[in-house]
């Protein structure tokens, strides 16, 4: 049997534990066995929370002003306490699922979250809401989907820049190769249009073929048909003197 100075040393170690605490769960249990204590118990320390059980008349001393008094009325038969100074989701979570597992053992009293008495619905309520670390899983998500977006789009402008330079640089490349070609083609094209000035010239100049073999033969026959009646005189103008010697 616990003496008075024990009593005392629990009653204040309970009251400073339950003055830095956020949220607090009343529980009572039957029949409860040694494994179901001890399960229970871990899923508490896993959800960071500290459990005990305690008398009525010590719970009562030990909530006194606090926000946990309003549970006082609670403070009947068998009474464990379950309390935490972290999120009150995960306790949450925590004692509901627990209690709805082990319905025929543990029985939810009433609790305190944020100040708040609650009841067991309302606790399966906080239950379904993501707890702390759940919500800056979340938003660091968020924070970091949105960041490798920004990243995205500014490291998309210098790449598009680059293309962009890229062509920029292949079309100069491709206009520098193709500029000797027209250089070359318009030279050849210079010299073929300054022949044809001389080509038409000429053709203006030199006869045409049919008009020149009508004529070619006339300027060869006058000087025959002159010829021709000379020699005819000649011949007469000689055959004078052959008449007068024969006379």
């Amino acid at each position: 049997m616990k003496t008075r100075e024990t009593k005392q040393k629990d009653l204040v170690a309970l009251t400073e534990s339950l003055q830095n605490a956020k949220s607090a769960m009343v529980v009572s249990f039957s029949k409860l066995t040694v494994n179901k204590d001890i399960e229970f118990r871990n899923s508490l320390r896993a959800a960071g929370a500290k459990y005990e059980v305690v008398k009525n008349t010590l719970a009562r001393l030990a909530v006194k002003d606090t926000q946990f008094e309003q549970a006082t009325g609670s403070f009947k038969g068998v009474t464990a306490i379950a309390w935490t100074e972290d999120d009150p989701v995960v306790l949450s979570k925590a004692v509901s699922k627990f209690m709805k597992d082990n319905a025929d053992i543990y029985t939810f009293k009433s609790g305190v979250v944020e100040g708040k008495l609650v009841d067991f619905t309302q606790v399966q309520s906080i239950a379904s809401l993501p707890s702390k670390e759940e919500l800056i899983s979340k938003l660091l998500f968020v924070l970091n989907a949105q960041a490798q977006r920004l990243v995205t789009v500014i490291n998309a402008v210098p790449r598009d820049l680059a293309v962009v330079i890229k062509q920029i640089g292949e079309k100069s490349s491709e206009a520098r190769a193709g500029a000797p070609d027209e250089d070359v083609k318009a030279e050849e094209a210079a010299p073929a249009a300054a022949e044809e000035p001389v080509a038409a010239a000429t053709a203006e100049e030199t006869p045409a073929p049919a008009t020149g073999a009508t004529e070619a033969p006339a300027l060869e026959m006058a000087p025959s048909s002159e010829a021709t009646p000379a020699p005819a005189a000649e011949d007469s103008i000689l055959e004078v003197p052959t008449e007068g010697q024969a006379e």
